[in-house]
């Protein structure tokens, strides 16, 4: 993995040769430079522009002013740009899949069988979870299956480096910055050690938790006056409830319940933050998978992840909360439905979608869309929510039924 290393003596922006400039004392902001086999050294280009320099300083300020001790600020000296962290932020492939292939490769029966175990094994902790926060333990044990396989696989990134990558980065680092900042305050606390690994974007344990969440939701679930998410379940259980609440989740309401389509209805209608009482998705012709929707105990949106003929689901307010802690939909859809299915749901009917578009027909799409004045953001191939908004007023406009989907025969009629 090749790596960029700051170098930590000011002399370094002189002319000065390596092994002279090696033998001065550190400076408290370091120099990106690049050894090579005769001592000489360059200059790399920032990730993608700046003045690391700069940013380096104003990094320590802000650690400084946060409160934010001497010893972990001096961690940032053996820091690394990580350009496979880099090369993860821009390639995450996996959220092109479709919501079938997506979630068949995320939900196996061997990790079913495995969560279905732990709601066991554990239950007296996720009885505390769901008594303290509200959330039931299916919902948390989804999000700890397919973050980390319940613990089995928290990411091998070194925490430090990734977060000083994608904070100077000029991609997201509004994003990043707080959380290397909030990092160092875990290493004040002795909670995180300063060589902690976790995923390429800076995630730490079981439930994958960034920085700020760890310091701000991080939950002691097993009494003994810490909180350790990379090894202690009930830490980590009570740390993804607490979140999940905050986040919104509403006790003792559902969040995704697969129905059947039985008739033709406005298509349009069918959006996420379109909420509206079982009554109505009935006269719709939409049912539930053992006759009649229930009651009109709640607002519901209908979910069509794959257009009109592939799975369908009404989804509550709790849903919401799938999607604040991941912004994919695919992600999310997938998350509610695992927890659905460790509470008891079975498979969901596949029906017969149409074929979608594969990446370079997405991105010919959204070229297409952006022609037409549609804001797309960066052309990417991802279906995200500007895409999908964008497809549904084409369709409209066309004739076509308009629920979300993008088809070849979309994209060829524009």
């Amino acid at each position: 993995m090749k790596k960029t290393a700051f170098l930590l003596a000011a002399s370094f922006f002189a002319s000065t040769a390596l092994a002279a400039a090696q033998q001065q004392s550190p400076a408290p902001i370091p120099a990106p430079l690049d050894g090579t086999a005769d001592g000489t050294v360059t200059m790399p280009k920032p990730a993608c522009g700046g003045d690391m320099e700069v940013w380096f300083d104003g990094v320590i300020k802000q650690a400084r002013e946060a409160g934010v001790s001497d010893n972990s600020i001096g961690e940032l000296y053996r820091a690394s740009i990580d350009d496979k962290v880099l090369a993860r932020d821009r390639s995450q492939g996996v959220f092109n899949l479709t919501f079938i292939d997506f979630s068949k490769r995320l939900i196996s029966d061997a990790r079913l069988k495995k969560g279905r175990e732990n709601l066991v094994r554990y239950a007296d902790v996720f009885r505390k979870a769901e008594d303290a926060y509200g959330v039931p333990g299916p919902v948390i044990a989804a999000f700890w299956g397919l973050e980390t396989d319940y613990g089995a696989i928290q990411g091998d990134f070194d925490t430090l480096n990734a977060l000083v990558t994608l904070s100077f980065d000029c991609r997201r680092p509004e994003l990043f910055r707080p959380q290397l900042i909030a990092l160092l305050k875990l290493f004040d606390q002795g909670v995180v050690n300063a060589r902690t690994t976790g995923a390429w974007a800076g995630e730490i344990g079981q439930m994958q938790v960034l920085p700020l969440d760890y310091l701000d939701r991080g939950t002691d679930g097993d009494g003994d006056g810490r909180v350790d998410l990379k090894n202690s379940v009930p830490d980590a259980v009570m740390t993804a409830a607490r979140m999940l609440h905050d986040l919104g989740w509403q006790k003792g309401q559902p969040w995704l319940e697969e129905v059947r389509l039985t008739k033709d209805l406005p298509w349009e209608e069918a959006i996420r933050t379109n909420r509206m009482p079982h009554s109505k998705w009935a006269a719709w012709g939409v049912e539930g998978l053992n006759g009649p929707l229930g009651p009109d105990d709640g607002d519901a949106s209908l979910l069509l992840p794959m257009g009109r003929k592939g799975p369908a689901f009404l989804s509550y307010p709790n849903f919401d909360v799938f999607v604040e802690w991941n912004k994919s939909i695919v992600y999310a859809t997938t998350a509610a439905y695992f927890a659905a299915r460790l509470a008891g749901a079975p498979a969901f009917e596949a029906g017969g979608p149409v074929a979608g578009l594969d990446t370079d027909q997405m991105k010919a799409l959204q070229t297409k869309l952006a022609a037409r004045g549609y804001e797309m953001g960066k052309i990417d191939g991802v279906f995200g929510l500007l895409t999908r908004d964008a497809v549904r007023t084409e369709q409209l406009r066309l004739g076509l039924p308009a629920d979300s989907w993008p088809t070849v025969e979309l994209l060829n009629k524009l």
